[in-house]
């Protein structure tokens, strides 16, 4: 085991790779958009009656110093590193001066309650579904249940999202459609309003569990048919032992560890947020893209590739731990 403290510490050197390469690209992307959000906003102001040349130079010089946007895209781009080092993401252009890393902090509850519901639903369903239907082929009922979740695995998570907005929201009104609570409520910590955040977040939620739970399914019933045939299966079953051991303590949990790797990479709910209104960080990029926030983009692109890569290498380097047929060397 000598060899993976070494280990850890490549797989922590590709992390800050990744991360690195990640939020630069997002960086130069963000910045060769059309969209300039000084002249955005010198435009609203002269559609306010400001039309004075020498005013209107002078508003664009203080803009772009407030927004610090000043000088070439590399000095901008070094400065933005010096900032973020600190944890200072700047003000956002689209909502100045309120500082990005205090909209982020009111949206992200949002999508990381809506996400560890969904993907640990998702997750949880799709693996027990397939490891059933994987160890009981001849099962009718499995085959046809495994049959549903697998022709819905390849719809778009937003085109399954506007079926049941005309389901559930026009056709059988019975769940609220867009938003994460009701127009006036009081958002004092209270039990109805846990209940109708709960009510708000069943739609979204329930797209991307019947979208999702098809690849895990089909993964986990191509892991389980492969190891059903391997000797130490066989001999368990000519063993007498039972099929619900033998399922649960030899098959199963060998199939697991591969589906852990993939579990990492399930995060993301942008379209299913916008479909909804759900005041999450999906529909808080797309609103920041429209409105050439630099700032609030690159906040919001810093923490998805930051959490992304993180959730890969803590799953990686907790694989060998958990499976000791994994090579560290």
């Amino acid at each position: 085991m000598t060899s993976y403290p070494v280990f850890v510490l490549k797989r922590f050197g590709q992390f800050l790779l990744v991360v690195f390469l990640g939020i630069s690209a997002t960086f130069f992307i963000t910045h060769m958009t059309p969209i300039d959000p000084v002249e955005e906003s010198i435009g609203a102001i002269q559609q306010m009656g400001q039309s004075d040349p020498r005013a209107v130079e002078l508003m664009r010089q203080s803009l772009r110093e407030l927004y610090g946007l000043e000088g070439s895209v590399w000095q901008q781009y070094l400065h933005f590193w010096g900032r973020l080092a600190t944890g200072d993401l700047g003000p956002s252009l689209s909502a100045f001066p309120t500082p990005v890393s205090a909209i982020i902090a009111r949206a992200l509850p949002w999508t990381i309650g809506l996400m560890s519901v969904s993907v640990i639903i998702t997750f949880v369903l799709g693996n027990m579904i397939g490891a059933l239907a994987g160890y009981y082929r001849k099962s009718m009922v499995l085959k046809a249940v495994s049959l549903v979740f697998i022709a819905m695995q390849p719809i778009p998570y937003y085109i399954l999202a506007f079926v049941l907005i005309i389901l559930f929201g026009y056709l059988w009104p019975i769940l609220p459609i867009n938003g994460g609570y009701e127009m006036n409520t009081d958002l004092r910590l209270s039990f109805s309003l846990v209940l109708d955040i709960l009510r708000h977040s069943i739609l979204p939620a329930l797209s991307l569990i019947l979208v999702g739970t098809g690849g895990w399914l089909i993964g986990m019933r191509a892991l389980v048919s492969n190891i059903i045939t391997e000797d130490y299966v066989v001999f368990a079953e000519l063993g007498g032992v039972p099929k619900r051991r033998i399922l649960r303590s030899y098959i199963a949990r060998n199939a697991m560890v591969p589906q852990f790797t993939g579990l990492a990479m399930s995060l993301g709910a942008v379209f299913t947020e916008i479909v909804f209104g759900y005041p999450g960080i999906g529909n808080l990029l797309i609103s920041a893209v429209h409105a050439g926030d630099y700032s609030l983009v690159l906040g919001l692109s810093a923490l998805s590739i930051a959490g992304v890569a993180a959730a890969v290498f803590i799953i990686d380097i907790l694989g060998p731990l958990i499976d000791p047929r994994i090579k560290v060397e």
